[in-house]
């Protein structure tokens, strides 16, 4: 029973290692060799876990391979434009100029009812209003309204905007994070002082606190402050 927790242990370890190492995407955004991939690594992983007399370099050695192999695929399919229109394919255009391309629907099997489906999943239930429709890689549909649908943005009337940057967060749980005060310029004096100025003495009362570009504090206190 011990054998079984540290082997399932360490190879949980190693199958998140080498993911993390084949990159970071979505499990909707994998494309096809990477699924592959991931599918026949958690089944190696698996085997050895259940039957512990199978050596565990068995399980290893598959996944180290599978891990590496990916690596180096990737590496051919960034620097090589053939390649990866090989190994990914390229995306496909459902809706053309407003038109249904029935024969690129028919080569990849994708029905009416499939793509009324995808339009209804990014908001766009009315098909007349739909561009462009593209299929990509990963499976996912890109869809281009019609100019006359698109919405309006502050460029086309021409009003003015401040920039709009990604928040700091400054306390996550009642702890301060250091590394983004710095990178915002500021210190744990400026948080506590900032604090104070809404009654609040304790950072470890804090569940959440962000920065803002424009400068702006958000703070969250934890639940069993606000009970009280």
């Amino acid at each position: 029973m011990l054998i079984t927790f540290f082997r399932t242990i360490f190879l949980y370890i190693l199958v998140i290692a080498a993911l993390r190492i084949m990159g970071k995407r979505q499990i909707g955004e994998l494309q096809p060799s990477e699924l592959v991939v991931a599918i026949m690594i958690s089944e190696l992983a698996a085997i050895p876990m259940q039957a512990t007399g199978i050596p565990l370099i068995n399980g290893i050695l598959p996944i180290i391979t599978l891990m590496i192999a990916e690596v180096v695929l990737s590496y051919i399919t960034l620097k090589s434009e053939k390649a990866r229109n090989i190994i990914s394919g390229t995306p496909s255009i459902l809706i053309e100029n407003g038109k249904i391309n029935e024969k690129e629907m028919e080569n990849l099997r994708f029905n009416m009812d499939d793509l009324l489906e995808e339009l209804r999943v990014n908001n766009c239930p009315n098909i007349a209003d739909v561009e462009f429709a593209i299929l990509e890689t990963s499976g996912q549909l890109s869809i281009i309204p019609k100019s006359q649908k698109s919405p309006v943005t502050a460029e086309d009337l021409n009003i003015p905007t401040k920039y709009n940057g990604l928040p700091l967060t400054l306390i996550s749980d009642g702890k301060v994070n250091y590394n983004n005060l710095r990178k915002a310029n500021l210190n744990r004096q400026w948080l506590s002082g900032e604090l104070a100025k809404f009654g609040i003495n304790e950072i470890n009362d804090v569940f959440f606190a962000s920065l803002d570009t424009q400068g702006n504090l958000y703070y969250q206190l934890k639940n069993k402050e606000e009970e009280e």
